[in-house]
């Protein structure tokens, strides 16, 4: 019998003065991709967190798994089409039973991975051994940590969560992280309101110098990313009244200079079944790639999906908004 997913009430999207398009519209500006270099494949809604941030909606509770069928399909689509770079994202993608290999074979055939890692999975059974496995496979590591301080890191992402994040990240610099050549780790930094981030060069400053003096802990670069109106942030939004304040400051804060390099114009997104999206926030809405591109990553095509028209919507806002936002921070000075 197939085993039934929990309920998950579906949310009206974010409301803006003006649709997205037509602002680009009014900069003679449209959102076209170039060429895909980026797969990046949500293996999951499952989390051992439940952060308030979360545009996945992930936690313990949930039940939505990628298969190992459709993990295969990845795979081959790597291989055939020599994708450069997998992102692998969640959920905590450590929880799937296919991360693993996912990583391996991907290695293998000559691909970079990325893994969004949330530090703290890694003191769940069976995971002690990740900062091993990270570094043998030369992965680069993203962790989010939301602020250098206890309390709001706690605040947003549960009780306890920043000690555990501080030891794992203790572990990952011992075995070479943010600290030898290769061994890549990136922290992210979101903001606990309805506000943009900081500038992103000063923000990882700061963030180096206290996590060093602090808790002698090393890492790479600070990725700054804007909190998108969608899920639990949206929610957060309408109960606080925020929204239609927090939509004008996106839309106000609007730099077309971003748009050349937003994520959407070099990544494909595939969701837990397999499902194409132009970003990892419209597979959240399941706003898939347009009609009459292939739609499932058992039909992935570069030929096809280079140069396509991205869908856009409200939240879009978000990445275009002052430095812009993507995976990988800021977009423009």
């Amino acid at each position: 019998m197939k085993k039934s997913l929990p309920v998950i009430e579906r949310e009206s999207p974010a409301r803006a003065a003006i649709g997205f398009d037509e602002k680009l519209a009014r900069h003679n500006l449209e959102l076209r991709a170039a060429t895909v270099d980026v797969l990046q494949i949500n293996v999951g809604k499952l989390c051992n967190q439940a952060c308030k941030h979360c545009h996945v909606d992930a936690s313990p509770k949930r039940t939505e798994v990628m298969s190992p069928e459709t993990a295969e399909q990845i795979l081959a689509a790597i291989r055939r089409f020599r994708i450069p770079t997998l992102d692998i994202t969640g959920g905590a993608p450590e929880l799937n039973h296919s991360f693993r290999r996912l990583v391996s074979e991907s290695r293998a055939a000559g691909t970079h991975v990325i893994v969004r890692h949330n530090l703290t999975v890694m003191f769940e059974p069976n995971q002690a051994d990740l900062p091993g496995f990270f570094r043998d496979n030369l992965v680069e590591v993203v962790s989010s940590l939301p602020y250098f301080l206890q309390q709001q890191t706690d605040a947003q992402r549960g009780q306890g969560v920043f000690d555990k994040s501080i030891e794992a990240l203790r572990r990952l610099n011992s075995v070479g992280y943010g600290v030898e050549d290769g061994l890549v780790l990136n922290l992210v930094y979101n903001p606990t309101g309805a506000f943009l981030p900081a500038a992103q060069t000063a923000l990882e400053a700061d963030f180096k110098r206290e996590m060093k003096t602090r808790y002698d802990v090393s890492f790479n670069n600070l990725f700054t990313i804007t909190n998108m109106p969608i899920k639990r942030f949206l929610s957060y939004l309408r109960r606080s009244g925020n929204e239609e304040r927090y939509m004008q400051k996106l839309l106000d804060a609007f730099n077309p200079a971003t748009v050349e390099n937003l994520m959407c114009r070099n990544l494909i997104s595939v969701d837990w079944t397999g499902k194409l999206y132009d970003c990892d926030f419209n597979q959240m809405l399941d706003l898939g790639v347009e009609e009459g591109m292939p739609q499932t990553v058992a039909e992935f095509s570069l030929a096809k999906l280079n140069n396509r028209r991205i869908v856009t919507g409200a939240h879009c806002f978000g990445c275009t908004a002052g430095s812009g936002s993507s995976c990988g921070g800021a977009v423009a000075e």
